[in-house]
Parts: structure tokens; C-alpha cells; sequence
């Protein structure tokens, strides 16, 4: 059923349109903030650019996404409330916002739009999506009813994010009579996602020979990183209008509108590298994380290895040098090149930095632990003593400074738990958690592309965790070239053994690594969260039970 509202005969002359898209970043939970920020960006995009229409991501109410408080009992009063709120507060655009909205029973999630103080339209998402780090059906109804109306006399079709990605939401409102389709949007970030949109959008808009404003939410929520990157495409599926990625802001778009209506072309950003587009996704991601959850300060362990040394860089980056505390904590396998090099980033940061010897506290745990040990050889448990004492000493400092503790272990390490529970594990987010080593290392020359904070040794010295003498990670593992790659396709693309094997890699390496991911589920799941920048990330994506019978082959 389609609910579509004639224009008025004003509505056949060419009309111009103001569409403001508000890519902003909205805090889950907060429904009261969050109305506040809406009533202020209406307020700003009418004095500075005469918005006719200002339309916000999805869910921008609560903030997305909102989990488990969508079932607690006080959730549909709050929203009430805002949406009462709005209303009176006197709002010269047209507004158009996500909200979740009850209907007959059962909970939607809605885009609402809001004219002179009523609500004017309401439009209930027809495909919430339930796959990767989505799982919408288990607090909404599927919508129904396809939504055009005329807004400032212009015939508006209004969808919500996966209705863009399915068929029949765009197909219906095009066939209703739109002139424009308002899509509200909270995508989540990954290294791909903005040129999969760019080809959907591309798509939609030319076989449906209507114009498209993607406005997409931006921020970071928990390991979530939503990059904004909104966007317009023409009616011939021209891309016309594109914001900033990351970047918080009110984007004015002008339209002429006929049947369809036409967006003025504005000049486009540049395509990020890669590189580029990752990073500034660990930025965000570490800011909100630690902002929004009310932290002073970070603090982490520098090792002098690679590693420790980006997410430094990030951590400065995202908080300011002042808010950042470096601890080395050196044994007697760290190597003088490890301290030169730690000091050295510590030094062009400009961040808090302390050097604490581990040595005291190992000899006197060693000591307690002389009989109990007696008849035994030195192992991996001596090494995971060291990781553990340097894990104490952190999360020390943060308990009495408030600080956060990063922790710096990559993709590929905590695929195969090459990592140390309650030692390098420890702490309250890890920043490359989402990123394969391969991509540190690149990481890492970019950065020094825009200042040289990382030494040349740090990124071209073979990686070592420093545990024992003469130790390197490809002592205990394949290459990391080889790993990741591995790692790619076991994890993120689902390939089993056999399939990995058949793509040209060594039996052995393959059976090896799938081993070392599957009897690690234990350690992940009790790892910090971290920033999310694949397709499949260890968390929200990759659910696999612990105790389980699976046979590695086929």
C-alpha cells in the first residue's frame, strides 16, 4: 500500500529546494541530548543556509545503534517526549528524523517528519537487517506502507538505510511519484563500505530516474565506527554532492526541482588512500570511545615495537599529547633499540612518558613461585608472567589516575592468540583489535607522511614480543604476509581448509593457523573491544562458540 499526498499546482513549475543533510554524531542512550542537538542544528541550518528540508541519520534519537534499551519499558514515554519537544520548539525546516516508534503493538524503526510543530509523516523501515553486526528484527516489526509526500511542495519519498540495499522500497516510492527520496542512515565504517554505497546509490538512482540524499550518521559507538561520507546523486545516477568522511557537520544542498529534481553539482572530496581512511577511522573511534564514556586520560604500554608505536599516534592524535601517558616497562630481554626507539616516539608526541622496570617483580614472583615450579623447565609460563606484571602496573595506573588503558595487540595476533590473558590483554580498549599486521606496517608510514613520530628501525625491524632472548613473532608463526592472508579468507570470507589450500597456500600453514583461531575463541572473548574497520571483525561480526566439536577440513 502506497500513502502518496498530491502537490499543490504550484508543485509542476521548477522550484528550488534546500536540503540540508545533518551528518552528525549523536550519543547512544541520550534521548534528551540528542533532541537538544536536533533543535540546534535546525536552528543553525535555517540562520546560515535557509534550509527548506534538514534531514538527520536514522535513529538519531536514541543514537544507533540502541541494543537492549529498546526494550525497557520507559523508552517509547522518552521518545514521546522528544518528539513532543520538537514539535513545540518552533522549527522553521522540515525536519525528518529517526526515531523508534510504536504502532498497533508492535515497535518500528521510523523516520518521522515533523512541519509548523505537527507531525506531518511517518515512514516505517521495511527491512531491518539481521546479518554482520546487525540484528534489527530482534526489537522491530517490518514495515509495510511506502511514504511520498509533498514537502515545501515537492513530492518527497523517504526510506531508512538497508531499504536502499533491497529491492522494492525506492522501486515503490520512484513509482508513487517521488521527485526526491530522503534515505536516513546509520552504516557502519569498514575499509570498503563507502564504494559499495557509491555503486548502490549509482545504481538506484538511474534505474529509478529520481534524485537520492544518502545522510549517513558519524561517530564511534563502542567498536562501531559510523563515517558520515553522506551523499547525492542525480536522477542518471551522477554523483553530485559528497561530505567529508569523519567529520561531523551541516551539508546545504540545492535543488531544482521538477520531475525529477535536479542537485547543483558541488565540488567533491578526494578519494582518501586507504591508508588514510583507516586511520582516521582509529581517530574517531578512540575519541568517542574515550569521550563519551567520560574518561581523563589514556594510558599504554610502549614496547618500542611497532604496534605500541601506531596506536600511540593515534591515541595522540585523537586526544591531545596531554591526555596520553606512555609507560615502558623493560626486562631484561628488552633490547636497547626497544627503549631508544620508545623514548624517541614518547619525545616527538610530546606525551607523558615513565619508565618502570619490570625485573623487582618478577624476581620476587619467581621467588613465591621457587617451590611450587621445583623440577620444572622455563616455558611460555615465565614469558606470560612478564606480559602479566606489565598488565598489573597499567591497569594500576589506571585505577588511581582514571586513565583508559589501550591496549595495542593487532588482528592477526588476537586471531591466533598470540597474546598474553590478563597481561597484554589487559584493558579497556584495544585500538588495532580490527587490524592485520600488514596493515600496521602501512599504517605506520603513513603516519610519518604527515609528521615523523615513528623511527625507520620500528617498522622495518623484525617484530619480537621480547619475552625471551633473541625472540621473533615468525618464530611461532608464518609470515605475516602469508598469515594475513590466510586469516583473510578463514575469517572474514568463511573459506574452509581445503578451500584455503586450494588457493595456492601450504596444508600445514593452513591447518596450523585455523587451529590456533578456533582454540582462541576463549582468549577473544574476553579481550578488550576495539575499533571495527573489516568486513568481519572479532565481536558484534563473529559469534562462534567456544566449546565445540568442529573438524577443521571441508
Amino acid at each position: 500500500m502506497s500513502v502518496s499526498q498530491q502537490p499543490s499546482s504550484a508543485g509542476t513549475s521548477t522550484r528550488k529546494l534546500c536540503v540540508v543533510m545533518a551528518q552528525l554524531d549523536f550519543l547512544v542512550g541520550d534521548i534528551q541530548g540528542n533532541t537538544q542537538a536536533v533543535i540546534e542544528a535546525a536552528q543553525k541550518a535555517h540562520n546560515e543556509h535557509g534550509a527548506d528540508i534538514l534531514v538527520f541519520p536514522e535513529l538519531c534519537l536514541t543514537g544507533y545503534p540502541p541494543e537492549d534499551l529498546l526494550l525497557r519499558p520507559s523508552l517509547e514515554l522518552r521518545v514521546s517526549e522528544a518528539l513532543e519537544t520538537l514539535r513545540g520548539a518552533n522549527l522553521k525546516p522540515a525536519i525528518v528524523i529517526g526515531a523508534p516508534v510504536r504502532q498497533g503493538g508492535l515497535l518500528y524503526n521510523s523516520a518521522v517528519v515533523i512541519e509548523g510543530g505537527e507531525i506531518s509523516g511517518r515512514y516505517f523501515k521495511k527491512f531491518p537487517p539481521n546479518y554482520q553486526v546487525f540484528d534489527e528484527k530482534r526489537y522491530f516489526a517490518e514495515g509495510r506502507e511506502t511514504l511520498v509526500m509533498p514537502i515545501h511542495g515537492v513530492q518527497v519519498g523517504i526510506t531508512v538505510c538497508e531499504d536502499l540495499w533491497s529491492d522494492g522500497p525506492v522501486e515503490d516510492a520512484a513509482a508513487a511519484g517521488a521527485q526526491l527520496i530522503l534515505n536516513l542512515n546509520a552504516s557502519p565504517y569498514d575499509i570498503d563500505k563507502q564504494a559499495s554505497r557509491k555503486a548502490l546509490l549509482e545504481r538506484k538512482s538511474r534505474e529509478n530516474r529520481v534524485s537520492i540524499v544518502y545522510v549517513n550518521l558519524v561517530g564511534g559507538q563502542d567498536e562501531l565506527i559510523f563515517d558520515g561520507g553522506s551523499m547525492v546523486f542525480d536522477h542518471s545516477g551522477r554523483l553530485d554532492v559528497e561530505a567529508p568522511q569523519f567529520v561531523e557537520g551541516l551539508f546545504p544542498v540545492e535543488f531544482l526541482c521538477e520531475h525529477p529534481c535536479q542537485p547543483v553539482s558541488q565540488p567533491l572530496p578526494d578519494e582518501p588512500s586507504l591508508e588514510a581512511n583507516v586511520y582516521n577511522a582509529l581517530v574517531l573511534g578512540v575519541r568517542d570511545y574515550v569521550n563519551k564514556n567520560g574518561f581523563k586520560s589514556v594510558v599504554l604500554g610502549l614496547s618500542g615495537g611497532i604496534d605500541s608505536a601506531v596506536t600511540l599516534a593515534v591515541a595522540v592524535d585523537a586526544l591531545g599529547p596531554e591526555r596520553v601517558r606512555a609507560v615502558m616497562m623493560p626486562f631484561r630481554y628488552t633490547s636497547s633499540m626497544s627503549l631508544e626507539d620508545a623514548e624517541a616516539e614518547a619525545v616527538a608526541l610530546g606525551v607523558q612518558y615513565d619508565v618502570f622496570s619490570i625485573e623487582p617483580m618478577y624476581d620476587a614472583f619467581m621467588a613465591s613461585l621457587e617451590k611450587p615450579f621445583e623440577g620444572t623447565t622455563p616455558d611460555t609460563t615465565e614469558e606470560n608472567l612478564q606480559a602479566r606484571l606489565r598488565g598489573v602496573l597499567l591497569m594500576s595506573l589506571s585505577n588511581k589516575f582514571g586513565s583508559l588503558v589501550l591496549t595495542t595487540g593487532n588482528k592477526s595476533e588476537m586471531a591466533v592468540g598470540y597474546s598474553t590473558l590478563y597481561g597484554d590483554m589487559a584493558g579497556g580498549f584495544d585500538v588495532l583489535k580490527d587490524v592485520p599486521k600488514t596493515l600496521v606496517f602501512r599504517l605506520a608510514r603513513y603516519r610519518n607522511t604527515l609528521s615523523s613520530v615513528i623511527p625507520e628501525r620500528v617498522i622495518t625491524r623484525p617484530p619480537s614480543a621480547e619475552l625471551a632472548p633473541d625472540q621473533k613473532d615468525e618464530d611461532s608463526l608464518p609470515g605475516y604476509d602469508v598469515l594475513d592472508q590466510i586469516l583473510n579468507l578463514y575469517v572474514e570470507r568463511d573459506f574452509s581448509a581445503d578451500a584455503i589450500v586450494a588457493e595456492g597456500f601450504d596444508r600445514t600453514d593452513v591447518e596450523r593457523v585455523i587451529r590456533l583461531v578456533d582454540i582462541n575463541e576463549y582468549k577473544r572473548r574476553q579481550a578488550p573491544i576495539g575499533v571495527r574497520i573489516t568486513e568481519r571483525g572479532f565481536g558484534k561480526d563473529r559469534r562462534y562458540p567456544i566449546t565445540n566439536g568442529w573438524r577443521i577440513g571441508k
